[in-house]
């Protein structure tokens, strides 16, 4: 009788300390930790984290590609900026995706799906802080992503909408008394169309309420 074969490790072990190694320094980017332009150092990264220099050289590399990081030969890593010329860019993408995530979750979407939503209008108006009143924002476009039921989806938009640099530019906006109260009426009407079912109405109206943000974010750079 042969021997039974050595158990392999699972590949996706490996995969995983890349993933968690890919949100600290993703985390670290984005709640300033890591300003603007600093290099980002292999070593240090997998001393601190307790890890290969491998896996910490992956995770960056994926940082990259999602545009947190920038690589230039012979010097490393470095964090990219991500100021309103980023946003923008996002903000152009988000054009183009969430009308149709809209349309997805009016299809999709439970009575849980309804419930977070009208929490996260809740959540906006008693909002006291231009960060809370961000957050809850953004959570109602995540509910509606989240109502697709489509994590490829999911993880497009958190790429998209990063959370600490929409808090910066959002307390600009904020200034303005009106912000706040045209962000939830046009999310209630999101919300009634994605009640009812109305495809058509909530990728209409989502696409409506992006451009009214890129419209108002290209501005300051055309002036």
């Amino acid at each position: 009788m042969s021997e039974p074969a050595a158990e392999l490790p699972s590949p996706l072990r490996v995969r995983s300390v890349v993933g968690l190694a890919y949100d600290e320094i993703r985390a670290m980017i984005v709640d300033g930790r890591l300003g603007p332009g600093a290099r980002v150092g292999q070593a240090e990264l997998a001393e601190a984290l307790g890890i290969s220099r491998g896996s910490v050289r992956e995770a960056l590399r994926r940082l990259v590609g999602d545009g947190f990081l920038a690589f230039e030969v012979n010097r490393g890593f470095f964090v990219a900026d991500l100021g309103l010329d980023r946003v923008l860019e996002r903000l152009e993408a988000r054009l183009l995706l969430e009308p149709l995530i809209a349309r997805l979750a009016a299809e999709r979407r439970d009575s849980g799906h309804l419930a977070a939503l009208e929490r996260t209008i809740i959540d906006e108006r008693n909002a006291r802080t231009a960060a809370a009143a961000h957050d809850a924002s953004r959570s109602f476009h995540a509910v509606v992503v989240d109502a697709t039921g489509n994590e490829a989806l999911r993880k497009i938009f958190d790429s998209l909408w990063i959370a600490d640099v929409g808090r910066r530019l959002l307390a600009r906006r904020a200034t303005e008394p009106e912000w706040r109260d045209d962000d939830i009426a046009e999310h209630e009407e999101l919300l009634e169309a994605i009640r009812s079912r109305d495809a058509d109405g909530a990728e209409s109206l989502m696409r409506s309420h992006v451009e009214a943000a890129l419209r108002h974010w290209s501005e300051p750079r055309g002036a």
